[in-house]
């Protein structure tokens, strides 16, 4: 039976679309930089008070950039390059292993019937977009 990636990417897609996965990552890089950017702008023109106000304006800037940047985790999946995918479908492989499926549709009905089994992929979908990604996962109740 050959294992393919896009099933697997196509069960973890359903699984957190079914618990309304959605995940912050987080660019504390480009805030930082637009803080600094918009501090040295107001240091050039205004001088010692310039950069003062510069740091306080590009510090609320880059605060406004970077929050509530959530993206539906399914998108986040489909996105990966393919390393990264193939990364996800050999922790999948390892927990579904024991099951005798021939397509997506067939895994996919296979897992949403277990629930122990969903629960393990959420967790390891979790640990991955959190560890990973860098990013928070919150649901979408």
């Amino acid at each position: 039976m050959p294992v393919m990636v896009q099933d697997i990417m196509k069960l973890l897609c359903s699984i957190s679309e079914k618990r309304k996965m959605k995940a912050a990552v987080k660019h504390s890089g480009k805030g930082a930089l637009v803080t600094g950017a918009v501090a040295f702008v107001g240091g050039l023109v205004g001088g010692p008070p310039g950069l003062a106000v510069g740091g306080a304006v590009g510090g609320l800037l880059g605060a406004w950039m970077t929050s509530g940047q959530f993206k539906p985790v399914p998108q986040i999946l489909m996105e990966l390059p393919p390393a990264e995918q193939q990364k996800l479908f050999n922790e999948v492989a390892a927990i579904v292993r024991n099951l005798d499926w021939m397509d997506a549709v067939q895994l996919t009905t296979l897992v949403m019937g277990s629930q122990a089994l969903q629960q393990q992929l959420v967790a390891m979908l979790v640990n991955y977009v959190t560890k990973e990604l860098q990013a928070e996962i919150c649901y979408d109740d």
